[in-house]
């Protein structure tokens, strides 16, 4: 195929395929929900039967009673996105801190992010965070991406002549990471919004972070090569949108919004 014809049928993928965040920003997907959703579905059976779920069942409790009331309020939001039906929740036993949220309605967390995400507020800013990936379609987003990124390597490389291993290289660097990166501080904020909304104290998200940047002990990279941004970043934009967020929670809270998960 020429790199003419190559270039017609990207840009008509790239026209075709635009959408946009709750945040307002324009998307890429080429990808369905349902398709998408499938994909979530198939990824968390495999990662199920490669993680063993926690024998704890208090601290499973206490992750299901977090993750509960964040999606319970969901259908609140004046997002025009796709709700899954309903959501699994799992507890991982790893030592790994993390939590993630897949399409088709599902949410895991490690057992290792408790020690660092210390009370249901917190946990709640990381749930808030992984479940508005999952309704901004950031997974969608990100597969879509891929295929341009490696569409339009090959376009560039027959148009330059340029080795396509080392296009491959700039494409990740400067197309893949920042995308991410706009996705993760879309996900900040729309988490934080979320949280408030379920009655979980917005400002913890703040803290979140901090614990975070003073868990890492400074060993993070560098913001323009991380697919995340900075903690400063985040505690920054976090704290720009605690004003906007407050009033909610407070008014979610004398409406009689009042989660009380204990571990």
């Amino acid at each position: 195929m020429s790199a003419r014809l190559l270039s017609l049928l990207l840009l008509i993928t790239l026209v075709a395929a635009c959408a946009t965040s709750p945040l307002g920003r324009r998307q890429l997907k080429l990808v369905s929900d349902s398709e998408i959703s499938k994909m979530g579905i198939t990824s968390f059976t495999e990662l199920k039967q490669k993680t063993p779920a926690t024998k704890d069942t208090r601290e499973a409790a206490y992750v299901q009673c977090v993750a509960g009331a964040i999606t319970r309020v969901i259908p609140q939001m004046q997002w025009d996105v796709v709700v899954p039906p309903a959501w699994e929740v799992v507890t991982f036993d790893s030592k790994d801190v993390n939590a993630f949220a897949l399409p088709g309605g599902k949410i895991g967390v490690y057992t290792g992010l408790l020690k660092v995400a210390t009370t249901q507020d917190q946990l709640a800013a990381v749930i808030g965070h992984e479940v508005t990936h999952v309704l901004a379609g950031h997974s969608a987003e990100r597969v879509s991406s891929n295929a341009v990124g490696q569409l339009g390597t090959a376009v560039a490389s027959a148009y330059t002549g340029i080795d396509a291993n080392s296009l491959s290289m700039a494409t990740q660097t400067l197309f893949l990471l920042p995308y991410s990166r706009s996705h993760e501080s879309e996900a900040d904020l729309l988490g934080m919004d979320l949280m408030a909304r379920a009655g979980f104290d917005p400002s913890a998200a703040i803290t979140l972070w901090q614990n975070m940047a003073a868990a890492s002990g400074g060993q993070a990279p560098p913001q323009m090569m991380s697919t995340h941004p900075s903690n400063q970043t985040r505690i920054r934009d976090l704290s720009n949108r605690l004003p906007m967020d407050a009033p909610i929670y407070q008014q979610a809270r004398a409406s009689g919004i009042r989660p009380n998960c204990s571990r």
